[in-house]
């Protein structure tokens, strides 16, 4: 007879209920990979349930014999078809391994024995749950199409730079933003590596702890967001020391695009002494001047994030970026208006990458390769409908030629006539600028460690 823990299963199965509960504990664990993994499960899920339902639900049919192990007291009646059942277990298996490997190998055992409990129960034929396997398989593999994993898109280890090995973190001065949320990784750090040393303080004391650091390591390494991580390298590009980045904020673009994710990733990289160069932006405006990984824009960016600040300790994160983007863009005035070879254009967003931005699928755009040597520069013209010209900016892609939005790559970038009080963002951080402003690119000049996969 079936064992009790399959019958379990197999009914904990039932409308996705198993494997909804599975993605809530993947993603618990406040991993990225995690969250992505559960993310894709339950969308590779979805997709391998809509197709059976397209399939056509069961007819009567010829019966089926219930298997000798077991009397079950009604005989199914029905015509061989894809096992939902099995379908919906491998597409989230799959879609978990697709992504995760490791996780992977957690969910298999539970979906094979889902499968299992489906032909010992009688529930379904052999070639049912062989069908709807390999029909979840395939939602699995349909969903990556269209979303790739971060694995597809990670950028190339390249160029190589030479850097110290720090097998127990001996030699690294790591400085962590405690306003960033990162005392779990701190605790993770200081675990891998004993003999590194972690510097814990308030986002005020950043810069300053940075400066300190960066006289007496060997590896100047950092634990906090994008704004934060603008600063290390900063500090890092001034001392000539290689970069460890550990990230720990809302948002960290430049470490993820690097491949690291969590401690485990920048451990192993420390250990083996692996590191590459990348690109660094630069802007500069008279006597002001500053770096960026990421993006540098003015125009509406910048007015949101004033906006978003200015109510969000009163309201929230999240209906203060919803209030800053009603008030932005209601707004009746062109926020730049700004001389371009030759000619002055009202702009409603001129956006600046420190390399070029790709879209794969229905993925945001992510950089492919951190040293290409571009500026990825996306403009938004002036005029009516702002909100409708952004968003079919957004929607456009890097390639799309319109009246509203134009792109082009170049290594710089130079604004003229630029009106007082004018915002520039870089990496989060908002200052103002006027007069001239030139955007132009550092190749190759900051060196940060990531993990390099085997050949």
């Amino acid at each position: 007879m079936t064992p009790p823990v399959l019958s379990r299963l197999s009914r904990g199965a039932n409308h996705g209920a198993l494997w909804c509960a599975a993605a809530a504990a993947l993603a618990a664990t406040r991993t990225p990979r995690a969250r992505r993994a559960a993310t894709r499960g339950v969308a590779s899920l979805g997709l391998a349930s809509l197709t059976v339902s397209a399939l056509g639900k069961r007819t009567a049919g010829r019966p089926r014999p219930a298997p000798a192990v077991l009397q079950v007291k009604r005989r199914p009646v029905t015509t061989p078809s894809p096992s939902g059942h099995a379908a919906s277990a491998a597409a989230f298996a799959t879609g978990v391994a697709l992504e995760s490997p490791a996780w992977g190998t957690v969910v298999a055992p539970v979906a094979a024995s889902v499968a299992l409990a489906r032909v010992r129960s009688g529930a379904d034929f052999p070639g049912d749950v062989l069908a709807g396997a390999a029909l979840g398989v395939g939602a699995a593999f349909a969903v990556r199409a269209m979303v790739p994993t971060r694995g597809q898109v990670a950028p190339p280890a390249r160029p190589r730079a030479e850097v110290p090995a720090l097998p127990d973190g001996e030699g690294l001065v790591l400085v962590a933003n405690t306003g960033a949320g990162s005392a779990e990784r701190v605790r993770a750090l200081r675990d891998a590596l004993p003999r590194a040393e972690v510097v814990e303080c308030e986002p005020g004391d950043v810069p300053a702890e940075l400066e300190k650091a960066a006289t007496r390591a060997r590896v100047l390494g950092v634990c906090g967001g994008d704004g934060t991580v603008n600063a290390a390298a900063g500090v890092a590009l001034r001392s000539g020391l290689p970069l460890a980045v550990l990230p720990g904020g809302t948002l960290n673009h430049f470490a993820y695009d690097l491949g690291i994710e969590d401690v485990r990733d920048l451990a192993r990289a420390l250990r083996a002494g692996d590191a590459v160069r990348v690109d660094v932006g630069r802007y500069s405006c008279g006597p002001k001047h500053g770096v960026f990984l990421n993006t540098c824009s003015v125009g509406v960016y910048p007015e949101l994030v004033r906006e978003r600040e200015r109510w969000s300790h009163r309201i929230g994160g999240w209906p203060a970026g919803v209030l800053a983007a009603l008030r932005v863009l209601r707004a009746d005035r062109h926020p730049l208006e700004a001389e371009v070879r030759g000619g002055t254009h009202p702009l409603w967003l001129l956006f600046a990458g420190n390399g070029t931005y790709h879209r794969m699928g229905l993925t945001p755009g992510r950089r492919l390769d951190m040293a290409d040597g571009q500026l990825d520069v996306r403009v938004v013209h002036g005029g009516r409908r702002p909100a409708v010209r952004l968003l079919a900016a957004a929607l456009a892609g890097p390639l799309t030629r319109s009246p509203a939005h134009a792109a082009v790559q170049v290594g710089r970038l130079r604004l003229d006539h630029v009106a007082p009080g004018t915002l520039l963002a870089y990496d989060g951080e908002v200052t103002e600028v006027e007069g001239r402003v030139t955007l132009e690119k550092l190749p190759e000049a900051l060196t940060v460690y990531r993990p390099i996969p085997a050949d």
